[in-house]
Formats: structure tokens, C-alpha cells, sequence
């Protein structure tokens, strides 16, 4: 459960709602002991900064679409209930009946369109390896919603674990085929360049990676797939442009930053370039929670491909970061 937690965080959020629950808690006690008239009312506005900045780390970890999700739910909630402390002490308990309330029919109104029960029942059955069951609960969602992208993106990422590439494949494909906007059609293009690059099909891989980086050339992850490709095929000049230039936005989180370091580390190397190979070795040490982020992640029983995609980078990183030779 704490490497769960750690995983989703990372590092750096990690730490920051650590820091942020410490002082408040510090300031809070302080404040108590001083016995100031003011004291309960400081307190609980301490309280209310430490939720929602608790509240705010949280959504900030999620997908989009998720993130709009709890922002939804959550936020409503916590303004009724700072609005009932601040102004309407004397009905504060009209105000928090009123925020669970929201909060339950908040859940109802957007978790059950966005969180079919199949979903749980694959993802149990994922957690105990029992991929034939996963499946089957995604066969019976995308008979009854054969029109939903993600239905064919998630059945496809269990299919690769399960080493149905072919259905994987499929399914993929299947998925540009009812996509209603680019950013989907990228995802199906993204996973397609995921099947090749884990059969070590390259050149196909850049070819349908390409394809969802014009797609989608402001989501991070389909420059950071092609660029990924390009280290593969040992088109440094290529590397470099897409991981400066077509990487537009900043990556969110430690272990991705650290393989776009490596990467342009190795680029820069192999083109002899040893002052930008130096800056980018640094910018990698200073990523050295993602690492530990990768170590964690690639004990996972799920994290078969990770390891066969990865593990070779992650174990030059760690050599590199303590000082020899990747």
C-alpha cells in the first residue's frame, strides 16, 4: 500500500503534502498553545488550507478526465463547508449535511458514467494475474458499448499483458476506428507504436508514433514515445529535436523527466556535443527520485513489459547517477 501511494504521488507531490501537513500541523499547535481568542478560528482555517491543498496535489496526480472528474465532486463541498465555518458558524451542521450530500450525489451523477462495474471486476482480476477474466469483463462492456474508445484501449493493455499482441493489435486499431476527436485517435496511434517498439519493430513504431504526435503534438506523451522510438533506432539528431523542441510542455512527473534526460544524454554523446550531454547528465541526477520511483515500479508483478521496455535504461540511469560508466 505505501509503495501504491508513493508510485501515484511521486516523489515530489509526496513530498509536498508531507511538508504541507507538517506546517500546518506545527503552525496549528502553536497557535493552540498561545491561547489567543483567535486561536479556533486560525485553526480551522489551517485545517481548511491543508484539505485543499491536500484536495489540490491529489487532482493534480490524476488523468484529465479523471482530475474533472473529483474536481466536480470534491470542491463544491469543501466551498459549502469554508462558507458554513467562516460565515454560518451558528448552521454549520446544515452546511456539512449539505456538502456529504453533494459529495454522494456528486459520485452517482459522475463516477457511474465514468466507472463502469466491468472496470473494477478487470482491474481485480488484473491485481490477481487472472488476465482471461479481465478480458472477459471488457468483452461483455464493449458488446453492450461498442462505441467507446477507451472500452478498446483498456482491453488492449490487457491483452499485452496477457501476450495477445495480435488482439492487442486489433483492438487498437479498432479504437481509431470509433474515436470521435485526435487526442483519442493518438492514443490508439500511441499504443499501436507500443505494440511495435515491445516486438522491436522500429521503424514501424516511428511511423505510428509520428502519426500521434501530429495528432496530438501539446500532449507530452506522444513526443516522449517518439523520442523514446528514435533512442532505439540511434537517430540522435532526431532525439534531440523531439526532446526539445516537439516536447513542448513540461513532463509532470520524476521518472519520465529522468528517461528524457538519459535520452538526450545519450543523444548528445553519440553526437559529440559533450557540453549539452553534460547538462543533460546533470538535469538527470537532479531526477534521481524518478529512479527510485522505476526501481518501485518495475517489482510489480503487472510490470512485465515495463521491464522488458525499460529495465536495460533504468540500470544505465542508476550506474550514471552513482558515477560510472552507463
Amino acid at each position: 500500500m505505501l509503495e501504491r501511494i508513493r508510485v501515484f504521488f511521486g516523489a515530489g507531490s509526496l513530498r509536498a503534502l508531507v511538508f504541507l501537513f507538517i506546517a500546518t500541523g506545527l503552525a496549528s499547535a502553536f497557535i493552540g498553545a498561545s491561547g489567543a481568542e483567535w486561536a479556533t478560528a486560525a485553526q480551522t482555517i489551517l485545517a481548511f488550507v491543508f484539505i485543499l491543498g491536500a484536495v489540490g496535489i491529489t487532482l493534480g496526480r490524476l488523468e484529465a478526465e479523471e482530475r474533472g472528474k473529483w474536481a466536480a465532486i470534491l470542491l463544491p463541498a469543501l466551498g459549502l463547508l469554508l462558507l458554513g465555518v467562516l460565515f454560518f458558524p451558528q448552521s454549520l451542521g446544515f452546511f456539512i449535511g449539505g456538502a456529504l450530500g453533494w459529495t454522494m450525489i456528486g459520485a452517482l451523477i459522475f463516477g457511474r458514467a465514468r466507472s463502469p462495474m466491468q472496470y473494477r471486476v478487470a482491474i481485480k482480476a488484473m491485481r490477481k494475474n487472472d488476465y482471461e477474466g479481465a478480458v472477459k469483463a471488457m468483452d461483455d462492456l464493449i458488446k453492450d458499448e461498442p462505441d467507446v474508445p477507451n472500452h478498446y484501449r483498456f482491453r488492449a493493455e490487457l491483452l499485452r499483458l496477457w501476450g495477445k499482441l495480435p488482439r492487442a493489435r486489433k483492438d487498437y486499431e479498432k479504437m481509431g476506428q470509433v474515436a470521435q476527436d485526435d487526442l483519442a485517435r493518438a492514443v490508439a496511434f500511441n499504443g499501436l507504436a507500443e505494440l511495435d517498439l515491445q516486438a522491436r519493430n522500429y521503424e514501424s513504431a516511428r511511423n505510428y508514433a509520428l502519426r500521434a504526435y501530429e495528432l496530438a503534438p501539446q500532449d507530452w506523451v506522444t513526443a516522449y514515445n517518439l523520442g523514446m522510438i528514435e533512442d532505439r533506432l540511434g537517430l540522435w539528431s532526431s532525439v534531440v529535436e523531439t526532446l526539445t523542441r516537439k516536447l513542448r510542455v513540461r513532463i509532470p512527473d520524476a521518472r519520465h523527466r529522468l528517461l528524457v534526460a538519459f535520452y538526450l544524454w545519450r543523444a548528445y554523446d553519440h553526437l559529440g556535443q559533450q557540453s549539452e550531454a553534460e547538462r543533460a547528465l546533470a538535469q538527470l541526477r537532479r531526477e534521481r527520485d524518478g529512479l527510485r520511483e522505476w526501481q518501485i515500479l518495475l517489482r510489480s508483478e503487472q510490470a512485465v513489459l515495463l521491464r522488458e521496455a525499460l529495465a536495460d535504461d533504468i540500470e544505465a540511469i542508476g550506474r550514471l547517477i552513482d558515477g560510472g560508466k552507463a
